[in-house]
């Protein structure tokens, strides 16, 4: 073991002195800091919890939007969609009205000629009020086959007509703008 002079141990012992002046400096210094620091801790705690109550009242705001943003929609469409409806019928009324005047006149004084006329004339205003709508006719009878636009029944030997080609039209098609609302039921040649 090393022995340790006098001066040594007073030099280690002014170093412990001085070192512990320093840590109890160090100590009221934190002491202090730690006051102004709950102060300041405080005040930030206050500062975060309004920010998250005003977050919060935003948060339950833009929900209460978006729940109104929905009824809104919903009822939109609905209206929409009974307009849509209201119109088409406004403009089959007249078509209702001819209807009811045929269906009206005894048949006993009319001959059938003039019957048929009245129900052709009553077929054309039916399709004008339909086609003013946007409907279309598919057109089909020596058409190429095409499974988008026909809907095939029957197929059959043909000598007249190439392989595929629709050779009878059994019922019509029709297509609002580029929408198939029913495909043409065909016959189609092998």
């Amino acid at each position: 073991m090393v022995k340790k002079s006098n001066e040594d141990i007073k030099e280690q012992n002014l170093e412990n002195e001085s070192v512990d002046s320093n840590l109890e400096a160090n100590a009221e210094e934190m002491n202090e800091d730690k006051e102004i620091s709950l102060d300041e801790l405080m005040d930030k705690y206050n500062k975060k919890t309004n920010e998250w109550e005003e977050l919060s009242n935003r948060y339950i705001r833009l929900q209460a939007d978006f729940n109104n943003f929905k009824k809104r929609t919903e009822k939109e469409r609905e209206s929409t969609y009974q307009f849509a409806t209201q119109d088409i019928m406004t403009s089959l009324l007249p078509v209702l009205d001819n209807f009811d005047r045929a269906l009206g006149v005894d048949i006993e004084e009319t001959n059938v000629k003039n019957l048929y006329k009245g129900v052709e004339m009553v077929h054309n205003q039916l399709l004008e009020v339909l086609q003013s709508k946007g409907l279309e006719e598919i057109s089909s009878l020596n058409e190429q086959f095409d499974p988008n636009f026909h809907h095939a029944v029957v197929q059959e030997e043909s000598e007249n007509h190439d392989e595929n080609t629709i050779i009878e039209v059994f019922q019509k098609g029709y297509k609002v703008k580029d929408k198939v609302i029913r495909p043409s039921m065909v016959k189609v040649s092998k």
